[in-house]
């Protein structure tokens, strides 16, 4: 990150593990079904000559339906992924510093970190090239604004109610707006 390279310490499982499972059930569910995307746990991601983060999970419009990264022939992301997400315990103070700095001046649109200490969640939107926070809706839930019918109930998710979160998830995935996305996706490959 910015041309340092950072060790990872030792993960213990509730502070990092678990939820990194949890965070990965919700947005592989998401990726599943639309078609069009594509995530990742811990893979290296290319974003320019200083910057090679590992983030914990990440989610992309594949490059043939119009998204700006690639997979290299060599099989690296090349270019910023539009969703990044941390799971943050021990590095916070880098995932809220160094990594947000890098991942805003390499254009990723969404930049969600859980604070597993704090029990927060910070979901960051690029826009005009600042980071703004999303704010939940009226009812308490955070909704991306590139991947259309990604909600987030983040209460659910600090309880641990996967049930309740993949509910939620799944009154995304109804939605009119992730129909139009997935068929705007689809468009894309047809050019």
């Amino acid at each position: 990150i910015e041309g340092i390279v950072y060790m990872a310490s030792p993960v213990s499982q509730r502070k990092h593990g678990k939820p990194h499972f949890l965070i990965g059930t919700w947005l592989g569910n998401y990726n599943a079904l639309t078609p069009g995307t594509e995530g990742g746990d811990n893979s290296t991601l290319r974003l320019d000559l200083d910057n090679e983060p590992q983030p914990d999970l990440f989610l992309m419009i594949a490059a043939e339906s119009g998204g700006r990264a690639k997979i290299d022939n060599d099989d690296y992301v090349s270019g910023a992924p539009e969703l990044i997400i941390e799971v943050s315990a021990s590095s916070v103070s880098y995932d809220l510093h160094e990594k947000l700095r890098a991942y805003r001046r390499n254009g990723v649109n969404e930049y969600l970190v859980w604070r597993t200490l704090d029990q927060a969640f910070d979901w960051f939107v690029l826009n005009e090239g600042e980071y703004q926070r999303l704010d939940a809706d009226e009812t308490g839930i955070l909704k991306s604004r590139i991947f259309h019918g990604l909600w987030l109930d983040a209460a659910a998710l600090l309880r641990g109610d996967m049930k309740q979160v993949l509910t939620t998830l799944q009154l995304g995935l109804g939605t009119a707006e992730h129909a139009a996305f997935i068929a705007s996706l689809r468009e894309k490959v047809k050019r």
